[in-house]
């Protein structure tokens, strides 16, 4: 069974916002593999909360396609077969480079110097003799996300948020259980691509190096084979 660590109630937030957040964050993260199930006791139990706001949180997830409920009442991580996967993937290829496009040309000193430096902290890692797994994933996933806020927009960052739940148990799992996708280097020269093509301001090349980003990744997944048919 999975767990979650302690929980801090926030001003202005209620439980279950709290509740959601840390488990859209760990499902983002690749904390939860697909097929796992979540209890509703055990969730709220390794929170200190009651089952109500545990409750709500996750209905919440299954709203938005974060987890499903299967046949038999379980709540569980949704399992995507490959032609999902691959699907999923268009989309963020096309929502997300769509917006490093946007940021390429929308950024200031400090949105640049803020992705240079979770780029040069991600390459660093991934460099490693025996690199940090879970810190690489979690850099990744900042790198991404200082790009996609130098547009400004809450609303796009919403989307991309969105599409990430879906796709982290797979990508992130997938990470964190294998150096290859780091050894291989596809990521670090993608990450080159992408911070040379903001740094001089070409959207299309922003778009082009997210987009091959996205694909080497999808691909590295769907050759392993971990996915159904």
């Amino acid at each position: 069974m999975l767990e979650l660590p302690g929980f801090a109630r926030e001003k202005g937030r209620t439980l279950g916002d709290g509740v959601r957040d840390l488990i859209a964050a760990r499902l983002i993260a690749g904390e939860f593999a697909p097929g796992d199930r979540l209890s509703l006791r055990n969730v709220a139990e390794a929170l200190g909360v009651s089952t109500t706001p545990a409750r709500a949180a996750i209905s919440q997830l299954v709203a938005e396609g974060a987890l499903e409920v299967t046949p038999k009442k379980a709540v569980r991580v949704p399992v995507l077969d490959v032609r999902r996967f691959r699907e999923l993937t268009l989309l963020r290829i096309d929502i997300e480079g769509a917006a490093a496009e946007r940021a390429a040309l929308a950024r200031d000193a400090s949105d640049l110097a803020a992705i240079e430096g979770f780029e040069a902290r991600f390459r660093a890692e991934s460099e490693k003799l025996k690199p940090n797994l879970a810190r690489a994933v979690a850099l990744n996933h900042k790198l991404h996300f200082a790009i996609y806020s130098a547009v400004r927009s809450p609303m796009l960052i919403d989307v991309i948020s969105g599409l990430w739940l879906k796709a982290g148990p797979i990508l992130n799992l997938d990470m964190r259980s294998s150096r290859e996708r780091l050894r291989d280097g596809h990521g670090r020269k993608a990450h080159a691509a992408m911070i040379a093509a903001i740094r001089s301001c070409d959207g299309p090349a922003a778009r082009a190096a997210v987009a091959a980003d996205i694909r080497g990744a999808s691909e590295f997944i769907v050759a392993r084979g971990v996915l159904p048919r």
